[in-house]
């Protein structure tokens, strides 16, 4: 008999003797989703119940199983455990959890995606870990117990790395993670790959053979200094001598790491970097005797440059041997130099007249007074003649700079100051007789016009030669005369509007200081004169003693 039929047969038993549901009171389905109208032992093919209405929906091989695998009794409306666990015995012994579905479907034990899972857990199965068995890394005695191990190499690779002799592992210090030297993907552990960034490998250091500078088989002991493994080159080296030349013994400093010991020297983080020509001079041109201690001074070099120039002479000259202080480091043709920083500023003609006219006997001791480059001038020159003027040899008394015919000569430094028309006249009109000693009194230059003058005629009446008592300086019409304060007041008093003409007092018109009183009075009775002045001391009969009493023209 089925057991299908034995199961509905004790079913079918029980419903007699209970006259109840078998599959419990809360199981409410109708008895025709799966039985039979002809018997209960005759079941519905398929099964009118769906079990994908429960949370646990039946595929694969849970479709293909009897029911009472899982359900132990026939009462329906109790549940029974959905986990894996409830049914499935842990075979891993509780080393990957509990939730078989993690790695195992409902269609085979079998699992066919391990790389997958490893990767899910941190450590995935690449390179020679892709063809390992499990148990290779996983060795408990269970077979089937997947305990973690970690995902550090050295939880599985400790031996391999304390065994490991070439080089020693232990000894060298080096890190217990295996791929910072091993290439994950490679199958075996001989390796290419290194990680070196504490000192990369370039150029010439891109050596396979690591005991070319590990030589102690100690990958700790090595040092990254230039000179633990060219101390040899750095002592041999002659071209030049970096021993004799003190030359720093980090090879960096000047070479690269590219094959051939291609140098290079940064000059400029030296006291003395190269600039024009300097940048393209043979190093053994200022380094002969060796690199250290080089002296930085022009003449260190080019002293010889410096003895053997002529033109000018700089020997003779006196010149700095600081080349700097003319010359730029392009070329000797593009040499300067700055007349403004010496005692005797150029300007004007002096700017572009050749170094040689001032310096023809050298540029040491130079004099810089006019006379040492212009007496010839000064000698030469007869408009007006300097020498017989006596003028001064000071050029800049008179000239500027721009030309010899900008002269110009500030009289007013002299005792003569010029005014008026003499502002405007020759030099040569005061000057005919030279420079020196010209006299500044009016007559020296204006005697002839004293003396030509007759209205009045100023020789006959005696008129002072100093033209500026009656002349200003801008023209001779602007004479004036003070008769009142001078002389006599005739612009006042008595005398005032009673004359015309000078000649009413000044009868002799060549000789002013000859007057009559009596004529222009009602003296002419000498008689009655005498009378009026009987007793008056030092009267007497003529003009002269009328003037001594009155001289304020009073009566």
């Amino acid at each position: 008999m089925p057991r299908w039929s034995v199961f509905l047969g004790v079913v079918l038993l029980v419903l007699k003797m209970s006259a109840q549901s078998p599959h419990g009171e809360a199981f409410k389905i109708d008895c025709s989703a799966c039985h039979l109208p002809d018997s209960w032992t005759a079941m519905k093919d398929p099964l009118g119940f769906s079990h994908d209405s429960t949370a646990m929906p039946l595929i694969g091989v849970h479709a293909r199983i009897d029911c009472r695998s899982c359900h132990t009794s026939i009462r329906f409306d109790v549940k029974p455990a959905s986990d894996c666990i409830a049914c499935h015995a842990d075979v891993h012994a509780m080393t990957v959890g509990n939730d078989c579905a993690r790695c195992h479907t409902p269609q085979t034990w079998l699992v066919d995606e391990i790389p997958e899972l490893h990767e899910q857990n941190g450590f995935p199965l690449i390179g020679a870990h892709g063809n390992l068995s499990c148990v290779d890394c996983h060795s408990a005695d269970n077979t089937l117990a997947f305990a973690r191990l970690g995902n550090d190499c050295i939880n599985c690779h400790r031996a391999d790395f304390m065994a490991t002799q070439s080089p020693n592992h232990t000894g060298s210090g080096f890190s217990t993670n295996c791929d910072e030297c091993h290439d994950p993907m490679g199958t075996g552990w001989s390796t290419a790959f290194s990680n070196h960034d504490f000192f990369p490998l370039t150029g010439g250091h891109t050596i396979q053979d690591c005991a070319q500078c590990h030589t102690t088989g100690n990958f700790s002991d090595a040092s990254p200094a230039c000179s633990s493994c060219h101390m040899t080159d750095y002592s041999s080296s002659t071209d030049p001598n970096h021993t004799a030349a003190g030359f720093s013994t980090d090879c960096a400093t000047c070479h690269t790491t590219g094959p051939g010991w291609n140098a290079s020297f940064d000059h400029n983080i030296t006291d003395f970097p190269l600039h024009g020509a300097h940048a393209t001079t043979d190093c053994m041109q200022c380094h002969a005797n060796g690199y250290a201690g080089t002296p930085t001074a022009c003449s260190a070099c080019h002293l010889n440059d410096y003895n053997s120039t002529t033109d000018p002479n700089h020997v003779t000259s006196g010149f700095s041997t600081d080349c700097a202080t003319c010359h730029d480091e392009t070329a000797w043709g593009n040499a300067t130099f700055d007349h403004n920083s010496t005692g005797f500023p150029l300007h004007g003609t002096h700017t572009t007249t050749a170094c040689i006219e001032c310096h023809a006997n050298g540029y040491a001791g130079t004099p810089t007074e006019c006379s040492e480059c212009h007496m010839d001038d000064y000698t030469a020159t007869t408009d007006p003649n300097h020498a017989e003027c006596a003028f001064g040899a000071n050029c800049a008394s008179c000239h500027d700079e721009t030309s010899w015919d900008n002269s110009s000569f500030d009289h007013g430094n002299t005792g003569f100051v010029l005014h008026g028309a003499h502002l405007a006249a020759s030099c040569n009109q005061c000057h005919a007789n030279g420079f020196m000693g010209t006299p500044t009194t009016c007559s020296a230059c204006h005697i002839s016009d004293y003396n030509g003058t007759t209205d009045p005629n100023h020789a006959a009446a005696q008129f002072p030669t100093d033209c500026a008592s009656c002349h200003d300086e801008t023209n001779w019409g602007n004479a004036t005369f003070d008769h009142d304060q001078d002389y006599f007041p005739i612009y006042s008093g008595q005398h005032d509007n009673e004359w015309s003409t000078c000649a009413e007092c000044h009868t002799n018109p060549s000789n002013y200081s000859v007057f009559t009183c009596v004529d222009c009075h009602e003296h002419n009775n000498q008689n009655s004169v005498n009378d009026d002045h009987n007793g008056v001391n030092g009267y007497s009969y003529n003009s002269a003693a009328c003037y001594n009493c009155h001289p304020d023209g009073t009566h």
